[in-house]
């Protein structure tokens, strides 16, 4: 994502520095013009605004706190965007360590995987100083089709945390659905042609419904990803007293797809663990 990202602003004409725990990844990008930061305290040291897009709370955390982090650099003039996909609790955590030091901080995860990032279609969620939002708009409308600005910070991580709750929970419906046409006698390619034609189209039904007859999950949304999203999205049901059920349903098939080793694999993935079902019956 950080590279398809990378990559859009460099072609748009963008002076941009990058960083990878691992700084071999980032030399397709440095072929491409931009310049490398060792460190993430390097790049905010070089940046009026920084990005980052990480894979989890922890990791965020980490660039941020640990030595040569980001709060090394950091200090007033200078804002940080934090694109990934985390809760709350940790945008909030995140949004103090950086204005204590004089910084401004936005979250801005997104809605899209990789292909959406590769073409600058992503949605973007952002929430928290509203200038900084303001200032990265030229960069947002290269990276995404549509910004929104949702107010204080934690509202981009809820927004972000309830899409992919809801895209979870439709996969695994769609995965039932593809399975109990095909073992009731239908052909499930019909299914997919029904379905792209009634109420419930969308492009995820479209896109990702003959791979899944093809048993072809290559990664544009890590399942990993998914689970931890899900687990996420439950924890805030509970913060606000909320019963899902579903949801809570389809964390546990993420989870039984994690654990025949599936997590790498893209998240419609989850299609496989009702094929194990069919074999142990």
């Amino acid at each position: 994502m950080g590279k398809a990202m990378s990559m859009n602003l460099l072609k748009n004409g963008f002076k941009v520095t990058v960083w990878n725990r691992t700084l071999s990844k980032c030399n397709e990008l440095v072929a491409h013009g931009a310049s490398i930061g060792k460190t993430p305290a390097e790049v905010i040291n070089k940046c009026t605004i920084t990005i980052a897009m990480l894979s989890d709370p922890a990791a965020a955390l980490s660039v941020v706190l640990d030595k040569d982090g980001v709060l090394e650099q950091i200090c007033g003039g200078k804002g940080y965007i934090d694109m990934s996909t985390v809760d709350p609790e940790t945008s909030c955590k995140i949004n103090e360590a950086i204005t204590s030091k004089g910084g401004r901080f936005l979250e801005a995860p997104v809605s899209g995987s990789k292909q959406p990032a590769e073409t600058g279609q992503l949605v973007i969620l952002a929430a928290g100083d509203k200038a900084l939002y303001e200032a990265a708009i030229p960069a947002f409308d290269i990276l995404g089709k549509k910004s929104f600005f949702l107010g204080q910070v934690g509202n981009g991580a809820k927004m972000k945390l309830v899409v992919n709750m809801i895209m979870g929970s439709m996969m695994n419906a769609f995965s039932e659905g593809l399975t109990l046409a095909d073992r009731s006698g239908l052909n499930p390619h019909d299914l997919l042609d029904v379905l792209d034609l009634g109420a419930i189209a969308n492009p995820m039904f479209k896109g990702k419904g003959p791979a899944m007859l093809q048993n072809n999950y290559s990664p544009a949304f890590p399942l990993k990803h998914q689970q931890k999203d899900m687990r996420l999205a439950l924890a805030l049901g509970d913060e606000n007293s909320v019963p899902m059920p579903v949801a809570a349903a389809s964390n546990e098939a993420f989870k039984k797809a994690r654990s025949m080793g599936l997590g790498d694999m893209d998240f419609s993935a989850v299609f496989e663990t009702l094929k194990v079902l069919k074999h142990s019956s």
